[in-house]
């Protein structure tokens, strides 16, 4: 099976695979709590990989709204432990490819439609504000509307009061707008073409950036980067991003993957992990990571590449 969840079922069942899949749990939780394995055990989890050969374990992936998401996504990362030692780039996605999952079949056009024909006074900006449009449009999805209100409600709580917003709540909530609701409403909020501050400042304002982005000092990016690699969902986004949105200089895209779809899709999957993006300014298109390479020693080169995947990504 192509589903991990099932793909673990169906290894259990088996005493070979079992006590090799066991032995790769006990690898896995090591690597998450940071034990340094010596040079046997190191041997031992390798060959334990290399065990599952044909195994549909090695071989199964996860979908990006499927129910059990963080249970599917342990399986793999303990299937697959040994591709992060040293270093952050993750070779390959954890999601089956977008092309193979279902899309979504939305209302969005006739629910434009339906806000291009209203004359409400309040509406009048849309013309010039394709931001504002795209959140009438979306008031009117019951899905999108309750969703979007959810995690508004959540992200703005303790906002001009000495309270701290629960930033965890808040990036679950942004998680579960960005997997639920059709990528025809998403996009269309997030990506929306601004030509003055004002648009600019809604669009950069979608994830709610005091409580979803921003801390009151930048992090050294290397933090942000650690925190991500604990999380077995950020693990999977970040390495999502990385396989689909990996620039190469020589294409006349700048996409290896020539599938600017994909990357965009896996840059909003990067929404609500430790890992947030986010736009830079109300006057532009450039995002970046809430971060900073100051005072990285001998990982500066580490950190900018990090940064750089965000802030100097032209496939991006």
């Amino acid at each position: 099976s192509s589903d991990c969840v099932v793909a673990e079922q169906l290894c259990l069942s088996d005493s070979t695979c079992n006590a090799t899949y066991r032995t790769l749990e006990n690898c896995a939780l090591a690597k998450t709590r940071l034990l340094s394995l010596d040079h046997d055990s190191r041997v031992r989890c390798l060959n334990a990989e290399l065990d599952l050969g044909n195994s549909s374990l090695l071989h199964c992936k996860c979908h990006r709204r499927m129910k059990r998401q963080e249970h599917c996504l342990r399986i793999f990362w303990t299937v697959h432990s040994s591709m992060t030692d040293g270093y952050f780039n993750l070779e390959t996605s954890p999601y089956e490819n977008p092309a193979n999952e279902e899309h979504w079949k939305t209302d969005y056009n006739k629910l434009a439609a339906l806000v291009s024909g209203k004359n409400c006074s309040q509406l009048a900006g849309d013309a010039t504000n394709p931001c504002l449009k795209a959140t009438h449009v979306c008031n009117l999805s019951k899905k999108c509307f309750r969703l979007r209100t959810d995690y508004a409600s959540i992200c703005t709580k303790g906002a001009g009061s000495d309270d701290v917003c629960d930033r965890r709540k808040c990036h679950r909530g942004l998680r579960n707008f960005f997997e639920k609701v059709p990528e025809d409403f998403t996009k269309r909020i997030l990506f929306c073409p601004c030509r003055d501050e004002f648009c600019g400042e809604r669009r950069r304002k979608t994830i709610v950036p005091d409580c979803s982005f921003q801390y009151n000092t930048k992090p050294n990016c290397l933090w942000l980067l650690d925190s991500c690699l604990e999380d077995h969902i950020c693990k999977s986004r970040l390495a999502d991003f990385q396989q689909n949105c990996q620039p190469v200089d020589m294409s006349p895209d700048g996409c290896s993957l020539h599938n600017h779809a994909a990357c965009l899709q896996a840059y909003m999957g990067m929404i609500g992990t430790p890992m947030t993006p986010n736009y830079v300014s109300n006057s532009s298109v450039e995002v970046s990571l809430w971060c900073t390479c100051e005072n990285s020693g001998n990982q500066k080169e580490k950190c900018d590449q990090i940064l750089g995947m965000f802030e100097s990504n032209k496939c991006l």
